[in-house]
């Protein structure tokens, strides 16, 4: 085990030389890389702020449950109950008919309501579901709907199917554009590699004629792509962090004219660690097709 570390600490000590031996190629191809994911990185966290400001301005989506005509106390103290039973649900308010009149009265429609001789509005228990998965508001509303005496089952969560729906088609096109650009990216280091493996081609002739191994001779190949990819992760974090310090004081201020209070977010460290890897990953694949096809033929 020692050994195997000593051999992988030799070949990132070997790339690391080669990659400030080489400052302006090194850099040039770490722009490549981070200018490129950062356009699906930025892309990611827009979706990201656009969701939270959707929430944050349209609401907590509800179900709104209404007795029928004839229920009386006891029938909404039991289907209190039954709703204190339901793990889905994160909270729940009971609405009596009396305080729904007085609420209505108070909105400016109290000369109408006058002339009715008795309250025409139900009990009403408004309900708010855990998270806002679509399918969870459907699956209450469809066992809510069965339950006696309850009227009524008014949804609120249309604005949340077009919602996710907007997120979803959003993320699917963020995902097709960093799998294309991922892909350009391997193509790119592939290159690289190439030209390191033919300018290293007598030292890797005579390194065979003195018993190296064939994973001896890639191991800094692969670990020479992998850095690169890092490093070029970490310039797409770095780009991605500018163009939000850039933005954020537009973008609170265009909020301050609908009257909203919106700070524009940057990735946390789970997103950051994310583009990292994904960049060190596909440094490390694009190394790895390369040797493999040029070693063979040296």
């Amino acid at each position: 085990m020692s050994n195997w570390f000593y051999l992988h600490l030799r070949a990132i000590a070997h790339a690391l030389r080669r990659m400030v031996g080489q400052p302006v190629g090194t850099l040039l191809s770490a722009l490549v890389v981070g200018i490129a994911l950062s356009l699906p990185g930025g892309g990611y966290l827009v979706l990201d702020n656009v969701a939270s400001l959707a929430r944050g301005v349209s609401g907590t989506p509800e179900i709104s449950v209404f007795l029928d005509a004839g229920a009386q106390k006891a029938d909404a103290e039991v289907l209190e109950q039954r709703l204190k039973g339901l793990p889905a649900l994160a909270s729940y308010r009971y609405v009596p008919r009396d305080e729904a009149l007085k609420q209505l009265a108070a909105s400016g429609l109290g000369d109408v309501l006058g002339g009715l001789g008795q309250n025409p509005l139900p009990d009403a228990f408004v309900l708010t579901p855990h998270g806002e998965d679509p399918e969870v508001f459907e699956r209450l509303a469809a066992e809510i709907r069965a339950w006696p005496r309850v009227a009524h089952v008014q949804l609120d969560s249309a604005w949340v199917k077009r919602l996710h729906a907007l997120l979803a088609l959003g993320r699917s096109a963020v995902l097709m554009l960093a799998g294309l650009l991922g892909f350009a990216l391997v193509i790119v280091t592939f290159n690289t590699i190439r030209l390191q493996i033919l300018t290293q081609r007598q030292e890797i002739e005579v390194s065979r004629l003195l018993g190296a191994t064939d994973p001896f001779i890639r191991r800094p190949f692969y670990w020479f792509g992998g850095l690169q990819g890092a490093l070029g992760g970490l310039v797409a974090l770095g780009t991605v962090w500018l163009g939000v310090g850039a933005l954020a004081q537009p973008v609170a201020r265009l909020a301050e004219t609908y009257g909203a209070v919106f700070t524009l977010s940057g990735p946390d460290w789970r997103a950051a660690l994310a583009i990292v890897l994904f960049a060190t990953f596909l440094g490390w694949l694009g190394a790895a097709i390369s040797v493999r096809r040029h070693l063979a033929s040296t």
